[in-house]
């Protein structure tokens, strides 16, 4: 039985601009949680229990002493707090925006089990990590220091999360680091591929300009591996290289229809949002089907009703209980008039020259818990198509790299060497959970392993 969602609609795609008042989407897109005062981060503080072996620490991927910098707060050393953080994960201003600490740190809270409600952990990270950028960018005094030059240069590809903790990292101690950007601004997802209304009022592009603030890294923009950058040439220059090079490629559907107009990588829609000086000029359309579960697939459709759109439906193959996006994410993007259909894979994208439709195919679980594709179908009318069913690594770069085992670069566990001597690797083009915290955390053990690698067998290399 085929079942098709019908409105009266004239079948020409309605993609246009300006569906709200400029006031309304300004509105939609303010910060969605704004921050903790002073007072109420001080009552907050005074609920942690300051655990010994704390288990928010061990949650956390950059080991940060939570309850250290919570006793600050709860004692007014705001600035001793902020830099007992900003020593385990130089963007932790940014992770506090951004992680999912409801299944990290917050999630491992002891407070949850006697209340139900964890100490706020995030909330307060970034009272304490705004704080210190906050003196830094009005001193001009960067709370870091370098160590005596070394001599040495690093090569990083890539100017996201993992890219600039190494390059900070590596500033302090020391060497000279050159970060080689694809894109016209440094940042990566940061800049580029969150949710508006997470990190506003150019936040990413401050703590950039905070990570820089050490002094001795370069930014070298509009260069990618195959287009200006050579990794030979690189590690031939240089007494090491790093590559955070991401996962820029994404993934294709597979299916008739999907060269059609107005069917979008979720990624390009969500950087076209970030980059815009005028929201109520961006296009969207009217009904809007969003193909993935990840967070990607929340932070496109949540943006999509927010520009004015009026029916925004994520479709996911699976139940929610196997989405990637978090319990948090998707209750958000239900609580901002988001429909979720789940258990239907997307089997053609129907249309003129644009679009009008997508067709799905139910699907269910075997009895060995293999995802099947039945005969029923149904389609959704559609205006916009956002594709969001995964990341890779860019094809023209697949045959630039070390070694890579299921697309991703693989590397040692402890250093992050790759199978290229003196070539490091972190953040999402290797294996691991796909965070920005855990990017830092990649970012800081390849910096780590360039520093052992010098007192060892890098020696003399470069």
């Amino acid at each position: 039985m085929n079942e098709t969602i019908i409105c009266d609609r004239a079948d020409v795609p309605d993609v246009a601009a300006g569906r709200l008042p400029p006031e309304r989407i300004a509105a939609g897109f303010c910060e969605a949680h704004p921050p903790l005062s002073l007072d109420q981060a001080a009552i907050e503080a005074a609920r942690c229990y300051f655990c010994h072996d704390a288990p928010c620490v061990t949650a956390c991927p950059t080991g940060i002493d939570v309850p250290g910098f919570i006793r600050g707060i709860a004692t007014g050393n705001l600035t001793g707090a902020g830099m007992r953080i900003l020593r385990a994960n130089i963007m932790g201003g940014s992770c506090a925006r951004v992680c999912p600490t409801d299944i990290l740190c917050e999630g491992a809270c002891v407070r949850t089990a006697q209340q139900g409600q964890a100490v706020a952990i995030g909330a307060l990270q970034r009272v304490a990590t705004d704080h210190v950028m906050a003196r830094a960018a009005a001193s001009g005094v960067h709370p870091f220091a370098r160590a005596a030059a070394s001599g040495r240069r690093v090569a990083i590809v890539g100017a996201g999360p993992a890219g600039l903790a190494c390059a900070h990292a590596l500033a302090r101690a020391g060497h000279e680091v050159a970060i080689f950007e694809a894109r016209g601004k440094p940042g990566g997802l940061n800049e580029y591929g969150i949710a508006a209304y997470k990190l506003v009022d150019e936040f990413a592009a401050r703590e950039v300009a905070f990570v820089l603030g050490i002094g001795g890294i370069t930014i070298v923009p509009g260069r990618r591996l195959g287009r200006g950058v050579d990794l030979v040439a690189l590690r031939r220059d240089h007494d090491a290289v790093v590559l955070a090079i991401g996962q820029a490629g994404v993934k294709a559907l597979g299916i008739a229809g999907e060269e059609r107009v107005h069917v979008l990588d979720a990624v390009d829609f969500i950087a076209a949002l970030r980059q815009s000086g005028d929201r109520s000029r961006l296009a969207v359309g009217r009904r809007v089907v969003v193909i993935g579960g990840g967070n990607t697939a929340i932070d496109a459709a949540t943006q999509a009703k927010r520009l004015g759109a009026e029916v925004v439906t994520i479709v996911y193959r699976r139940g929610r209980g196997e989405m990637s996006a978090t319990p948090a994410e998707q209750e958000w993007a239900l609580t901002n008039g988001v429909a979720l259909r789940l258990w239907a894979m997307p089997v053609e994208i129907e249309g003129g020259d644009g679009v009008r439709a997508v067709r799905f195919a139910r699907t269910s679980l075997d009895a060995a818990g293999r995802l099947v594709i039945g005969a029923e179908e149904f389609s959704i009318e559609a205006d916009m198509v956002l594709k969001a069913v995964g990341q890779t690594l860019q094809a023209d770069e697949a045959d630039l790299l070390p070694a890579l085992s299921g697309g991703r670069i693989v590397v040692d566990g402890i250093s992050r060497e790759t199978s290229m001597p003196g070539v490091f690797a972190a953040g999402d083009c290797i294996a691991g959970v796909d965070l920005t915290v855990q990017a830092v955390e990649d970012g800081k053990r390849a910096a780590a392993g360039i520093e052992a690698w010098f007192g060892g067998a890098g020696s003399g290399h470069g």
